[in-house]
């Protein structure tokens, strides 16, 4: 696999991690101004997630969505977080502490893959961007 195909499956699975914690989170929140904030987020991580699949299968590449293992870790961790605690604030702590984790990994794989088409640089880019502009709007929820 080579570096395009590799940053641009990062990008695939960072976004489907958005797109999956925010549906099951939207079952969740109570509040209505956080639920319409994550609506739009759910859209933008979507928006990226159907970038990158398109830009893989342009390559010739099958996308590696995230494992079985993977999406069950996850929602058992939703669920397990927020059996006690629903409040916004709780839901916008784990968000951010998500976000961040996101932002680290795009910040490390844009350098690991500086060699990477421009338009696949982009992309990770925008994905960095959107992580730093979700942890920005969350604060306003805890």
């Amino acid at each position: 696999m080579n570096g395009n195909t590799e940053l641009l499956n990062f990008i695939f699975q960072n976004s489907q991690m958005g797109v999956d914690t925010i549906n099951q989170l939207l079952g969740i929140v109570e509040d209505e101004n956080l639920k319409k904030y994550l609506k739009s987020q759910y859209e933008g991580y979507k928006e990226i997630h159907y970038a990158a699949k398109k830009a893989l299968n342009e390559n010739g590449q099958d996308e590696k969505g995230l494992s079985t293992l993977e999406k069950i870790k996850t929602y058992l961790m939703i669920n397990i977080q927020t059996m006690t605690d629903r409040t916004s604030s709780h839901i916008s702590e784990m968000l951010i502490i998500g976000s961040n984790m996101g932002i680290i990994d795009a910040i490390k794989n844009l350098k690991r893959y500086k060699d990477a088409e421009p338009s696949i640089v982009k992309l990770m880019e925008k994905l960095l961007k959107f992580e730093e502009d979700n942890v920005q709007q969350l604060k306003q929820f805890l």
